[in-house]
């Protein structure tokens, strides 16, 4: 899977906050802008008015409004837009469909990715992914994973097999800022893990700590480290009693 991955190597990766712990990604080449769930406009038209960016796409991982909030109003300021996400019917404006292995390109850009479905926290959740760069929504969090809203413990077991299995040089994006508190909860399932601990240490103060390596996960994510779904499953009955 991974050779087949597409390489962008002049994209800039930036961090846009929104609500009290969301992030927005602003993917930028050159003077092209492409925004990853944004789920309030008003922060990503500040951004990119400020950058002179001009914005190419927009990609969607789920439907939850957190996500998916400021994109009309988007529409409104860049009608040129392309828009790409999962099958919802819930969604009131025009966008591509894409489903697992697809090759998005984007128009204007060199930029592409692969598409990942991710089911667990809705069925609908994708995942888009390069040869560096994993962007996963509310799948996967630094140290933890998102909550079962809609999918099987099984099922969403599966999704984070699936991202275990790309490179571990990986970045990994996820849309929350929930690593602190997700680091001190896998240390009550793994109070020995040396490398947990010193992630510990090392993101005391820091206050962006995304992106994590996906290695990184491998060695501290107590989700990514369990080995059956039932192991999952009572790993995730914790997290949501914690």
């Amino acid at each position: 899977m991974h050779s087949t991955l597409p390489q962008n190597s002049n994209i800039n990766i930036l961090p846009i906050k929104a609500f009290n712990d969301n992030y927005i990604w602003l993917l930028q080449e050159k003077l092209n802008g492409i925004i990853i769930d944004p789920g309030d406009a008003k922060p990503v038209i500040k951004t990119l008015i400020g950058k002179d960016i001009d914005l190419k796409a927009i990609l969607i991982t789920h439907k939850h409004y957190d996500h998916t909030g400021g994109v009309e109003e988007l529409i409104k300021h860049y009608p040129d837009v392309q828009i790409f996400g999962p099958e919802n019917i819930e969604f009131k404006f025009k966008y591509i469909i894409v489903k697992e292995d697809d090759v998005i390109s984007i128009s204007g850009t060199k930029v592409r990715f692969n598409v990942i479905e991710t089911p667990g926290h809705t069925l609908d959740h994708i995942v888009y992914v390069d040869k560096e760069n994993l962007f996963c929504g509310d799948t996967l969090f630094a140290c933890g994973c998102g909550k079962l809203f809609e999918g099987t413990y099984s099922e969403m077991f599966k999704s984070l097999l699936k991202i275990s299995s790309l490179n571990p040089n990986t970045k990994v994006y996820c849309a929350h800022e929930y690593t602190k508190e997700n680091i001190q909860f896998a240390l009550t399932i793994d109070p020995d893990n040396y490398q947990l601990n010193e992630r510990y240490k090392k993101l005391k103060d820091v206050e962006i700590t995304i992106p994590s390596l996906l290695k990184e996960e491998l060695e501290t994510n107590p989700f990514l480290r369990a080995k059956t779904s039932d192991e999952f499953k009572l790993i995730r009955k914790r997290k949501d009693e914690f």
